[in-house]
């Protein structure tokens, strides 16, 4: 990929222009849009933006708000605006500059984590922080806080970004860093893009000697033995694990511990080829059941020989398994899936994460993409981030009527009573009594929202209405 470059590195951070051309945004009218996970579904129109220059004028005299969004892998309706409109920033993906010694990029806030790993890997740099795929923009890891399997020693993905350039509705130009403008650096990390347009962002990379990764994995049974291996292996710098949430009696939270290393031998360093796998149509409602989830479980247990192997593995299957088929999501069927993803306090995680487990396994609701691990004491930069130091557990289950939804509301209420929280980029269900006591810290991250912006997440969790460029609160 040929990169067009636009501004030199350089030590002292300048404001880049404010891109304009004569290329016009692209409208493409009212469409219905889905999110990842294919619920909800709602019409809205979207415009492509080319140039941050021309932002203000996109958004001048929409009526029902306006919502920047990118590569849209957010699971529930965080990027989505019912009957407003989307403004796609991926044709925004230029690299301005590169300090190879200090290793900081600076790009458009439209280019998207893999287009970077492209530039970066050949160079011996990679991502600080990385969620479990690669194809989220740059202003998107930034505006949901993204977190990876290195929390506990690395933060969130906003404590590795120094600087970056918030363009309010107005047309106000805010340079935002822990010193200026901390207010709205603090609210645009983990802000669900309602703050304003990341036009363009600095990221520190960090350097590797090879695309290879020192890889263990380590069979467990229960979460007593999981607890165990993390205090073994605390020291480790990427760590996850994969829970058969179906199983009971004495394979009860089974599970396979997944450590990983950068390896330090100088190795091969270059870009990864474009994925050729594609799930090439929705699965019936009826492909994804207990029985073929349970099948699944215990294929994936014991698809290691031993209980602990040692290897070497290229990156992208540690970091990206299902980036390698294309639209996965259709495994689902057309009624799609809902993640839920909790974060709870040491003092509460085995106890809650037990319960929670026990309760999905009475509902009979299973899920094969069950990923649990812990979260570090380095504090996030955002204002609403999502990381506690504790349990982080995530689970894809797929949208069944009359069993899902109830399961879900059972699930959110848990995590309330033992004093966690869920993570709003992957939600659709929260209610606003459950959003408002896992981010009582709203209210004040509200008056940092941009007047023009909305979303159909914030207007659910918060009961809010849009009304020209001010928001209503209902029922206040």
């Amino acid at each position: 990929m040929v990169y067009p470059w636009s501004m030199p590195a350089t030590d002292d951070l300048q404001f880049p222009p404010a891109f304009t051309s004569e290329t016009e945004p692209a409208f493409t009218g009212k469409a219905p849009l889905e999110s990842w996970g294919r619920y909800p579904n709602y019409n809205a129109n979207v415009v492509s933006l080319h140039w941050q220059g021309d932002y203000p004028r996109v958004i001048d005299g929409v009526h029902h708000g306006v919502l920047p969004v990118g590569l849209g892998r957010s699971y529930g309706d965080v990027g989505l605006l019912k009957d407003g409109t989307l403004v796609k920033t991926t044709a925004m993906n230029r690299l301005l500059a590169f300090d190879a010694e200090t290793g900081v990029l600076t790009a458009e806030s439209g280019i998207s984590l893999a287009e970077i790993l492209d530039f970066s890997v050949p160079r011996g740099f990679f991502l600080p922080v990385t969620p479990g795929t690669k194809y989220v923009t740059l202003g998107g890891a930034i505006a949901n806080d993204v977190h990876g399997k290195n929390h506990e020693g690395a933060g969130s993905f906003g404590n590795h970004v120094p600087a970056f350039e918030l363009v309010r509705s107005d047309g106000t130009r805010l340079l935002c860093t822990p010193t200026e403008n901390p207010d709205f650096y603090a609210a645009t990390i983990g802000g669900m893009g309602l703050t304003g347009l990341i036009s363009w962002a600095q990221l520190r990379l960090k350097p590797i000697a090879s695309r290879l990764i020192d890889y263990e994995g380590i069979q467990f049974h229960g979460i007593d033995e999981f607890i165990a291996i993390k205090k073994q292996y605390a020291n480790v710098e990427y760590t996850v694990a994969w829970l058969d949430c179906v199983s009971t009696g004495r394979n009860f939270a089974r599970g396979v511990y997944m450590l990983g290393e950068h390896a330090k031998e100088p190795g091969e360093l270059k870009s990864s080829p474009e994925p050729k796998l594609v799930f090439p149509i929705d699965a019936p409602a009826f492909a994804l059941n207990k029985l073929s989830i349970t099948a699944f479980n215990t294929l994936f247990f014991h698809k290691q020989i031993k209980s602990h192997v040692k290897t070497q593995q290229d990156y992208e299957p540690f970091f990206y398994p299902l980036d390698k088929v294309l639209h996965w999501n259709r495994m689902y069927g057309k009624r799609g899936l809902v993640q839920f993803q909790f974060a709870l306090p040491w003092e509460t995680s085995k106890e809650g994460t037990i319960a929670m487990l026990q309760e999905i396994t009475k509902s009979g609701l299973a899920s094969f993409l069950a990923v649990l691990k812990t979260f570090g004491d380095v504090p996030s930069l955002g204002m609403m981030s999502f990381p506690m130091p504790g349990f982080m557990f995530a689970l894809d289950f797929p949208i069944k009527p009359g069993i899902t939804m109830p399961l879900m509301q059972r699930l959110g209420d848990m995590t309330k009573e033992y004093g966690g929280r869920l993570y709003s980029a992957k939600d659709a269900c929260m209610t606003p009594d459950q959003f408002q006591a896992f981010y009582p810290q709203w209210e004040k991250f509200a008056r940092f929202k941009d007047p023009a912006i909305t979303s159909s997440f914030w207007e659910r969790v918060v009961g809010a209405s849009f009304t020209g460029r001010s928001v209503r609160t209902v029922g206040r």
